[in-house]
């Protein structure tokens, strides 16, 4: 029995957290919604233990004088004591994970596993930012931006398109740096340090040596593979990138490549953790996104949702609804899709998001599951 119900219990334990964690988000973004802090709760460790008893025998029957016979006796036991191991997740490190805003090398992690592009950057993204007649432009990211939001729609409908044409790019710049150094200032030891890190161009009797090192630099959203450039382009590209914050991630769409019928250069700057809940919370009455047409000069998309991520809330719980929370008299679930599953994966995009946000919980005991025979 100790395999069947390992099993069971595993799977059983792997349901509930899981289904605790989609409760939690739907919960804050309820807050958001009400203007009611945020707060998470997690499950640091389970510690189960499993008690599996049995036993027979046999006693003699009640045959009177007609002889003696044995009946037999069996009987078992099955016991499971739990221990679950809560821990409010607070504290200076956990709210500082939860208000700085998303790095540049989440977009990747995202995106190498199958995100839609467009939903991720109207997720997480809160503005882009671009250069227009020597001037920096800011088109935010938020329904309240009248000229701003309808422009960033548009931009990451078309940033869609190149990503079903299989022309993407989201990749770091990779560059080499080189340097000189006089060769006379180099003794025997230096030079074996040194090459153990740089390729070193050193022939005794010139009087400079060339030192070079490959670099991995910033990730870059392009229409085109950033190799094809030459080693000084990239450069310039890196170094452009690196005038901005951690959380803006540079976007290069050129006209000669797919993608070019609408070429912009810009940067996104990603949001915060919390930004992104209130954001969807918000959306549900405050501040409701609208339809955005694509660009004239966007080829035609199949999938141009009005929501990031839609909200249903209602007075009763929703019957058709994965999972739905209350707060104060009010139900809240993600709208279930007809066709595309568009909120399924946003809500699926932001668990992972919070994975990735979360500070790591202090675990207490191991193994987390016994089985006492």
């Amino acid at each position: 029995m100790s395999p069947a119900t390992l099993d069971r219990a595993v799977i059983a334990y792997d349901r509930a957290t899981t289904d605790i964690l989609s409760k939690q988000l739907l919960l804050n973004i309820a807050r958001a919604h009400q203007h009611q802090p945020m707060h998470f709760t997690g499950v640091s460790n389970i510690a189960a233990t499993f008690n599996f008893q049995f036993n027979a025998g046999a006693t003699p029957a009640l045959t009177g004088s007609s002889g003696s016979l044995l009946t037999p006796i069996f009987g078992g036991t099955v016991s499971e004591n739990p221990t679950v191991s809560i821990v409010p997740m607070e504290g200076e490190e956990f709210t500082r994970r939860l208000l700085t805003p998303i790095q540049e090398t989440k977009l990747t992690m995202l995106l190498r596993q199958g995100a839609d592009v467009d939903l991720v950057l109207r997720l997480i993204a809160g503005e882009l930012r671009m250069r227009k007649d020597g001037r920096e432009v800011v088109y935010f990211n938020r329904p309240s931006d009248a000229t701003g939001y309808p422009l960033f729609r548009q931009a990451v409908l078309h940033l869609s398109t190149v990503q079903d044409r299989h022309a993407l790019y989201v990749e770091p710049l990779i560059f080499e740096r080189r340097w000189s150094v006089p060769a006379a200032s180099l003794s025997p030891e230096q030079l074996a340090a040194l090459q153990k890190e740089f390729n070193v161009d050193y022939v005794p009797g010139r009087p400079l040596a060339g030192l070079s090192k490959r670099v991995t630099g910033h990730i870059l959203v392009t229409n085109y593979d950033t190799a094809m450039l030459s080693n000084e382009e990239r450069i310039r590209l890196h170094e452009e990138a690196d005038q901005g914050p951690p959380n803006a991630i540079t976007v290069d769409i050129r006209p000669e490549y797919p993608g070019g019928e609408l070429p912009f250069h810009g940067s996104f700057r990603f949001r915060s953790f919390h930004n992104v809940l209130d954001f969807i919370g918000q959306d549900i009455a405050e501040a409701p996104e609208y339809d955005v047409p694509r660009h004239p000069q966007t080829p035609p998309v199949s999938e141009n949702p009005v929501h990031t991520m839609e909200v249903l809330v209602a007075d009763s719980e929703p019957s058709d609804a994965d999972v739905s929370v209350n707060l104060n008299g009010r139900y809240y679930a993600v709208k279930p899709d007809s066709g595309y599953q568009w909120n399924r994966e946003a809500f699926r995009l932001l668990s992972q998001v919070f994975q990735m946000t979360m500070t790591e919980l202090p675990q207490f005991g191991v193994p987390s599951i016994t089985i006492a025979k």
